[in-house]
């Protein structure tokens, strides 16, 4: 959705590097090409303006002119200053104290509602929450029987008194099922509620009074965050006529413009507290502000697919893996299939790949990448022996014809897979052991390796440091570390003096990564 947006911001940034300082040119052209990155994006004019203006004052201020690099200073402002926009910090749900938390559902129709209500209840569940679906959308035909399937899906009860289609009085049911959780002790009561075509007094006048008679701890309102600009002025008209505490994005899978997302807590006041980004009943998660500015900035988002994949990865599997690849086993296409079937419960690798950090420049690749090649791939696996996927060695000419065949693939296939299995075993063997990525060598091996890492280092430690003859050259190279006075034994300064803090903000790194570097 934001992929316009990361581009445009992307190559202004790019503009910026290596320049020692910015002049006020420089920082007009900045803040204007973000301004049209913006306005392209459907965000609304006066969070644009609020949002520039924020970036120009900053940039003009100390923090860049006196930062080491002013171009990653300025696009740790904009990150900053995005996340401020989205709503600063993660909004949690409010539970009540006692007897069942009430969270009542409100919207256009078309928005999601009816599908977002079964997506919180599931969610709700896997957080230890008893929640039950009250299905008071009596207008839509069939709104009930498809909240009524989609609880099944999440194996959560729905309360639904009333068929629906036009007939029954869905005040009364909002208020009976809130009794009903009561009487069966459920712990979350969800009401889907109606929505229309178009924001008018009717259904207005309906919330309001299944409000009145629920007193709802949260009310939520679920946005369409396809819409563009005219989601921001329904979310005023619902604030105006409803009331609402938080509010819901669906459809963040979607590839329009996504101005929405960036405009409606600024302008409404109200966080975005829940977002939901694909069709299936997992592809739903709290908001986070911080996160989502990071994906715009094509920073990734770390935490997100740490957090997936802790849900998804059987722990222990990944440790016989790891084990296997550091010397303690032998890895086999047995372990592939396994861990390849643990990451596609994280979903398509599309979406996994693009919350790495710098993926966008690898946009086109992903958007063309087949999922079926994974297909394929297992099911050329599936199709070998216990002993070949053991032993791939095993695999001549007339096994590479027949497991070709068994899978309904090319023998040239089965060869790829084969031959790409042994060099990536190769090379992961190899960063184990400390020896670095082969054929790259910036890149170093895992953390503990082995006898080779330790020569490297007894190596560069036995290399003099060397310091500047030139006096100011000698003292600028002592501030760049942050160190204390040099001596003759430590031309450098003292390690004790050095500020990791400083050292992680002039890296745009988190300030508790300086615990890392000390």
């Amino acid at each position: 959705m934001f992929a316009t947006l990361s581009d445009r911001l992307a190559s202004t940034f790019k503009n910026l590097r290596g320049k020692g300082r910015l002049s006020e040119a420089d920082i007009d052209a900045t803040a204007r090409e973000i301004r049209i990155a913006l306005l392209e994006a459907d965000v609304a004019l006066p969070v644009v303006k609020e949002f520039v203006g924020a970036i120009k004052e900053r940039a003009r201020g100390e923090e860049v002119s006196g930062a080491l690099n002013p171009a990653q200073q300025i696009v740790k402002i904009v990150n900053e200053e995005l996340v401020a926009i989205l709503g600063g910090e993660t909004r949690r749900l409010r539970y009540a104290k006692t007897g069942p938390t009430v969270i009542m559902l409100a919207g256009l129709q078309g928005a999601g509602k009816t599908t977002l209500a079964a997506k919180l209840a599931l969610w709700l569940k896997e957080q230890g929450k008893t929640p039950m679906l009250v299905a008071c959308d009596l207008q839509r035909p069939n709104a009930v029987n498809q909240l009524q399937v989609n609880g099944e899906r999440v194996g959560v009860p729905v309360f639904a008194p009333e068929p629906g289609n036009g007939v029954g009085n869905p005040v009364e049911v909002a208020k009976q099922g809130v009794a009903e959780a009561k009487r069966t002790l459920h712990d979350v009561v969800i009401i889907d509620t109606a929505g229309r075509l178009g924001v008018d007094a009717e259904m207005m006048g309906q919330a309001r009074m299944i409000r009145t008679a629920t007193q709802p701890d949260e009310v939520l309102f679920v946005v369409d965050a396809m819409i563009g600009q005219d989601a921001v002025n329904t979310a005023l008209a619902f604030q105006e006529g409803v009331g609402y505490d938080g509010v819901v994005l669906t459809k963040l899978d979607g590839d329009a413009r996504g101005g929405a997302a960036l405009s409606i807590a600024s302008i409404t006041g109200k966080p975005v507290m829940f977002a939901s980004n694909g069709e299936k009943m997992t592809d739903f998660d709290l908001f986070h502000p911080d996160r989502m500015a990071s994906r715009i900035l094509d920073m990734g988002d770390m935490l997100t697919l740490i957090e997936q994949a802790e849900k998804a990865f059987d722990q222990e599997e990944a440790l016989k893996a790891a084990e296997k690849l550091t010397g303690g086993g032998d890895f086999t296409l047995t372990d592939f299939l396994s861990q390849m079937q643990q990451i596609r419960k994280l979903g398509s690798l599309s979406k996994i790949m693009g919350m790495l950090p710098g993926m966008g420049q690898f946009r086109e690749q992903l958007d063309n990448f087949d999922e079926r090649e994974i297909d394929k791939i297992q099911a050329i696996i599936q199709s070998m022996t216990p002993a070949e996927r053991e032993n791939p060695k095993l695999i001549d000419g007339s096994r590479r014809l027949r497991i070709s065949k068994g899978s309904g693939t090319q023998v040239s296939d089965v060869n790829t897979l084969v031959d790409r299995f042994f060099e990536a075993k190769k090379m992961m063997q190899q960063m184990a052991k400390g020896g670095g990525i082969p054929g790259m060598p910036g890149m170093g091996g895992l953390p503990g390796g082995g006898a080779k890492a330790a020569k490297q280092k007894k190596q560069q430690q036995g290399k003099k440091k060397r310091v500047s003859g030139n006096p100011a050259k000698a003292a600028q190279q002592r501030k760049e570390i942050g160190s204390k006075p040099a001596s003759a034994g430590n031309p450098f300064g003292s390690p004790e003096g050095i500020d990791y803090e400083s050292a992680a903000a002039n890296l745009d790194l988190p300030k508790d990564f300086s615990k890392f570097l000390k």
